[in-house]
């Protein structure tokens, strides 16, 4: 058996156009949409799960206890609860609670189903409690394995290859909408993963199927319920000028400065991983109190929400962008510091994704940026995004299409600055990783 170039783990396949035309492959599409509805069906019930976590432990609990409202302090002893309870999980439950987000989008073999508690209840204490992740790899990580569960219990003896291709689509379906498109979190997936070719084709189709049915799933409970469907989107997004020359020079002074800021984020949070590792629930906890004094040192300082450090920052986009002409460029670098460096420990110590708090701080340094002339406040916003976003991730492609999307028919408009700031963060971010010494993480 030969392996295509770039090809993931179990996607090995001698002649992919004969699979492609194979009755086995039909059933597997079959098996993939019926799979698709319960997978998104959880998917959406742990988004609406973390969401009222996050609004009854930072509102409702405060004033359970008597307060008028959320202290300012609220975050130091919430966050420490949220990394002892996250330490306990990732120390005594099988998987060490998933992927350890300082390290990367995952890529590699799905869960096996032992470690689905595990990855399920470290994120919801991570992400319903504050810390500075998002929920997009434990969704990748539990759709995938738990499709892979379900489709061995009907048929044991699955091939590894048709294994790979079923965890791919059941993460498809889990992500369908959150980052604003079906399409967009298939991209994500499929440039993570690295596959390449014909290979790409067999597993993005299923993945494609598995995703468009997850949206509709998505849709139909967040009109349902009235929860929404926890999808990316910011409406009433600024007009933006169209690209000047002074405009790339900006977009190339927003990549260098993501490309620094990215491996400095990367570079602290794998240091201060290197050391968490060793006692872990001891360095969760001290990590979630240096989460939540950064909150509390932002909130005295600005007289804003903490809670604009804390969380993965999704939810805080729309009205980051809305509120832009309100906050000073002083404000906005003391929310990119204080958030950054809750990035880092979150990163560390805490289970979630690294996407929305790239792009969180990404949009806000970028918005620092536009009250200098020259660089109007959504090309400054865009060009953010995708500098930091492919900073983090290292995915071209998927920062361009990140920054872009979400803003409509601007997203067009901008499209040429961003990807120019896109390709200088991408190009010094290769050179830093290139100069840096491997690392290798403790599990």
């Amino acid at each position: 058996m030969s392996a295509e170039p770039g090809a993931g783990p179990g996607t090995e396949h001698p002649d992919p156009l004969t699979v492609a035309r194979t009755r086995g492959y039909a059933v597997l599409l079959l098996m993939v949409a019926i799979l698709g509805v319960p997978i998104s069906a959880l998917a959406f019930g742990f988004l609406a799960l973390v969401h009222e976590l996050q609004a009854l432990t930072n509102d409702d609990l405060p004033r359970a206890l008597g307060f008028h409202g959320t202290p300012s302090w609220w975050p130091v002893p919430l966050l420490a609860v949220a990394g002892l309870l996250t330490g306990l999980t990732i120390r005594h439950l099988p998987g060490t609670g998933g992927h350890n987000p300082a390290e990367g989008m995952a890529h590699g073999e799905p869960p096996a189903s032992v470690e689905l508690p595990g990855i399920a209840l470290a994120a919801l204490t991570s992400l319903g409690l504050g810390a500075v992740l998002g929920p997009e790899a434990p969704l990748i990580a539990l759709g995938g394995g738990l499709a892979l569960f379900a489709v061995r219990l009907v048929k044991p003896g699955l091939p590894p290859s048709a294994g790979a291709m079923v965890a791919a689509a059941g993460s498809f379906a889990a992500v369908s909408t959150l980052l604003g498109s079906p399409l967009l979190g298939a991209f994500l997936l499929m440039e993570a993963s690295g596959l390449a070719g014909m290979t790409l084709g067999l597993v993005l189709v299923p993945g494609l199927l598995a995703s468009g049915i997850g949206s509709l799933i998505f849709i139909g409970l967040g009109s349902w319920t009235g929860l929404g469907t926890y999808s990316l989107t910011l409406p009433g997004v600024p007009h933006a000028d169209d690209p000047t020359v002074g405009a790339f020079g900006w977009a190339l002074v927003l990549g260098a400065a993501a490309a620094f800021a990215g491996a400095g984020i990367k570079r602290l949070s794998l240091s201060l991983q290197k050391h968490t590792g060793r006692r872990t629930v001891p360095s969760a906890v001290a990590m979630g109190l240096v989460v939540g004094v950064l909150a509390l040192l932002y909130a005295q300082s600005t007289g804003d929400e903490a809670s604009q450090v804390l969380y993965s920052g999704q939810d805080a986009l729309g009205p980051l962008l809305a509120s832009d002409a309100g906050l000073s460029v002083a404000t906005l670098v003391l929310l990119v510091a204080c958030k950054g460096l809750a990035y880092c420990a979150s990163l560390s110590s805490f289970r979630g994704g690294p996407i929305f708090p790239a792009m969180f701080i990404g949009a806000a340094g970028g918005l620092a940026l536009s009250h200098l002339p020259g660089l109007d406040t959504t090309s400054g916003f865009a060009m953010g995004i995708g500098a930091m976003c492919v900073a983090m991730l290292r995915l071209p492609m998927t920062s361009v299409l990140l920054a872009t999307l979400l803003l409509g028919s601007e997203g067009i408009t901008v499209m040429p600055l961003v990807i120019v700031a896109v390709v200088v963060s991408y190009v010094l971010t290769l050179r830093f990783d290139s100069g840096a010494a491997p690392h290798t993480a403790p599990r």
